[in-house]
């Protein structure tokens, strides 16, 4: 009876163990082709790039590269001496029209008491004499403000806290109006960015927890799934010149790649010995919804 027994069951046996191999084959086969985990990550940053908004030489500099700066912060002053006299000559413009509009006050004040005596016409350019001293005393007033403003605007703050970066401005260089000086990384902007395969989006909803391992660091990051994508650049695809047709190069390959997808994901927690810098490559593993909960 055993030994029938033992005939029967040893098949059975054979089968569960080979079924297993091939359920767990199976498993590992829809982790790697499908499961939202990618290499491809980098942490991302806001740079924003600072420029004075007023043209002259550099005076002060009152940061180095990789200097950490908060809001409010004074980083580069620019000599104000031509400012100064600028706004000088404004006030004294300031000053002279608004004699002129009190003289043309009086002069008015006189000429409608005098509406016997006068003719009508002399009343109405006496009345738009005022008018017109009025307007220089307006425009004198607003380049004069205009002159405050340039003057307070050669001083260079920071607008947010951050980091300065390839910084190398020295004083008695000269500094354009609208042009960067200086590149400022916004200290509460990181988040990470992971490129996906086309093929594993459907495994990827807004929330999701992330697990990010930075190349070269023992500790993980944890973060969450902000969003994905909403378009890429297809390189395949370019206007054809004067005839705004798509002109699409044939592909000849015999292996179709799935496109990358950036799915942006907000960084929740980070280890206190770990450095975020901008562009370092790291490992993103979504978590499935059993697996958060």
């Amino acid at each position: 009876m055993n030994k029938h027994l033992t005939l029967y069951l040893r098949p059975v046996l054979t089968f569960i163990a080979a079924l297993g191999a091939v359920l767990v084959l199976w498993q590992l086969y829809q982790y790697y082709t499908y499961a939202p985990q990618t290499r491809d990550g980098k942490i991302r940053a806001d740079v924003v790039p600072l420029a004075t908004d007023v043209s002259g030489k550099v005076d002060k500099i009152y940061v180095r590269d990789n200097e950490r700066v908060e809001q409010g912060d004074l980083l580069l002053s620019l000599d104000k001496e031509r400012l100064s006299n600028a706004l000088a000559r404004a006030e004294a413009v300031v000053a002279k029209a608004r004699v002129r509009m009190q003289s043309a006050q009086r002069e008015n004040n006189r000429y409608q008491k005098l509406s016997n005596a006068v003719s009508a016409q002399e009343r109405d350019e006496a009345h738009d004499a005022l008018g017109d001293a009025k307007a220089d005393l307006d425009q004198a007033v607003a380049d004069r403000d205009l002159a405050r403003i340039n003057l307070e605007r050669a001083d260079l703050y920071a607008p947010v806290d951050g980091t300065v970066t390839n910084f190398s401005l020295r004083p008695g260089a000269y500094a354009t109006a609208g042009q960067p000086v200086m590149s400022l990384v916004d200290s509460h902007s990181y988040y990470m960015a992971g490129y996906f395969e086309e093929t594993k989006l459907a495994q990827i909803k807004t929330g999701d927890k992330a697990i990010i391992r930075v190349m070269g660091e023992d500790q993980p990051i944890y973060g969450h799934v902000e969003g994905i994508s909403a378009a890429i650049n297809d390189s395949e695809r370019s206007t054809e010149t004067g005839t705004l047709l798509s002109n699409v190069n044939p592909t000849f390959s015999w292996i179709r790649l799935a496109q990358r997808i950036p799915v942006r994901i907000a960084i929740d927690e980070t280890p206190e010995n770990l450095k975020l810098v901008a562009g370092r490559t790291a490992t993103v593993t979504l978590l499935k919804e059993a697996e958060n909960d």
